[in-house]
């Protein structure tokens, strides 16, 4: 029996060019635009302007994604938002000798 090997794994996911996580930000902002162009539709406002709005921001939404995809690479929005979350300095208002100073131990107590 031959069996096939799946030489994929351990790879991350891939569409087109698009890796990991602008995957879902392309499937979430088509979804959420197909959302918006239903409720402008079902409000009343006019069958062109609802398309053109889809059209214009898909190919927005298109073009968002992959020029992100392309400048920070599969784990660039990770790295960003990670940097986001560190202090820019840090502040230490201990006197300098206290930082060098060993911690007094306590004393067992025997009874």
């Amino acid at each position: 029996m031959e069996y096939n090997v799946n030489k994929g794994i351990g790879k991350s996911v891939e569409f087109r060019g698009l890796k990991s996580q602008y995957l879902f930000i392309f499937a979430g902002g088509l979804l959420s635009v197909f959302v918006v162009f239903i409720i402008m539709y079902m409000i009343g406002i006019g069958q062109w302007i609802c398309i053109g709005f889809g059209l214009v921001a898909a190919s927005v939404l298109v073009w968002f994604t992959f020029r992100l995809n392309a400048r920070y690479g599969e784990h660039g929005l990770m790295k960003i938002m990670a940097k986001s979350r560190h202090p820019r300095y840090l502040i230490n208002r201990r006197d300098a000798r206290r930082l060098f100073r060993c911690p007094k131990r306590k004393e067992a107590t025997h009874a």
